[in-house]
C-alpha cells in the first residue's frame, strides 16, 4: 500500500465499530450465527442506550448496520439519542455475523470442544456449513471498499484539509478517555454497528492487511480479542483519489475494545 502524500488530494474520516448489545443467546453462551435473529435482552437495551448516551454528542456523518435485529436495534438506540445524525441509516448484510452452520444454538463451550477435536483453534474452525475465516474477511474487504467509495463520493468536496498540502495528514487529537477521542476535528465519522465474530475478523485484516498503526501499548493479543457487548473500536481513515475510484491510503486506530460507558 502506498503512502505517498506529497501533491495528493485527501479525505479524512472517523470509523467508530461497535459490537451489538447483549441478547438471551449471548447471555446463555449460545452460539447465535446468521439462522438466529434473536433480538436484545433487557441487558443488551440498556447496554445499547448507555452506548448511546456515551456517544450522543459525536457527531456521525454516516452509519451503517447489519441487517441483523440485534445489531438494527443497537444502532437505532444509538441514533435516538444522537442529534447529530439526521440521515438514513444503511443496512448492509456484508455486516452480519459470521454463519457458524451446524453449531448455532449450541453452546460457545461445544464449539470450542468441536474445534479442539478437530485439532484446530477455536477461531479458526469452520463447523459444517459455516463459513469460514477466508469468507467472512472477503465480506470484510467487500464492505471496506463499498463504504470507502460511498464516502469518498458523498464527502470529496466536504474534505477541510488544505488539497494543495504536502504534509501527512493532521495528527488527531489526544486519546483522554473521551467519547469524541480521535474525532474530534473530524467532521466526517461513519458509525458501523456490527456482530463480535465479525468484528475479530475485520480488525485482525486492518492490522495484517492494511497495516492499520496500532494505539501506544496495544498488544496484538488484544487487538484481536472479542469487543465486549457494546463494546467501541474506533479507527481513522484517509482517502485519496484516483482517476474516479477512491483509495484508502491510511488507517490507524486510535483505541480498541473500549466498554467504559457499559460497566458504569
Amino acid at each position: 500500500m502506498r503512502f505517498n502524500f506529497h501533491s495528493m488530494r485527501r479525505l479524512t474520516f472517523g470509523l467508530t465499530l461497535v459490537r451489538h448489545g447483549e441478547t438471551h443467546y449471548n447471555k446463555q453462551g449460545l452460539l447465535q450465527g446468521q439462522a438466529i435473529d434473536s433480538p436484545l435482552s433487557e441487558t443488551g437495551l440498556q447496554q445499547a442506550e448507555a452506548a448511546g448516551l456515551y456517544l450522543k454528542d459525536v457527531k456521525f456523518s454516516n452509519v451503517f448496520v447489519s441487517n441483523m435485529l440485534r445489531a438494527r436495534q443497537t444502532a437505532e438506540m444509538i441514533v435516538k439519542h444522537n442529534s447529530s445524525f439526521a440521515q438514513q441509516m444503511v443496512c448492509d448484510p456484508l455486516l452480519k455475523e459470521k454463519s457458524f452452520g451446524i453449531a448455532e444454538g449450541g453452546r460457545v463451550q461445544d464449539f470450542k470442544e468441536m474445534a479442539k477435536a478437530a485439532g484446530q483453534s477455536f477461531p479458526d474452525f469452520t463447523p459444517p456449513n459455516g463459513e469460514t475465516q477466508e469468507q467472512v474477511k472477503e465480506r470484510v474487504k467487500e464492505f471496506m471498499e463499498k463504504m470507502v467509495q460511498h464516502i469518498g463520493a458523498e464527502h470529496w468536496h466536504d474534505r477541510q484539509q488544505d488539497e494543495a498540502s504536502s504534509a501527512a495528514p493532521p495528527e488527531t487529537s489526544p486519546v483522554e478517555g473521551k467519547a469524541d477521542d480521535g474525532v474530534r476535528d473530524i467532521p466526517i465519522h461513519a458509525l458501523v454497528v456490527t456482530h463480535g465474530a465479525y468484528m475479530c475478523v475485520a480488525v485482525r485484516y486492518y492490522v495484517e492487511e492494511l497495516h492499520c498503526c496500532l494505539p501506544p501499548g496495544c498488544d496484538k493479543a488484544h487487538m484481536f480479542s472479542l469487543s465486549p457487548n457494546a463494546g467501541l473500536c474506533r479507527f481513522i481513515l484517509t482517502l485519496t483519489k484516483e482517476e474516479d475510484r477512491f483509495v484508502l491510503s491510511q488507517i490507524s486506530c486510535v483505541f480498541i475494545h473500549r466498554a467504559d460507558h457499559v460497566k458504569q
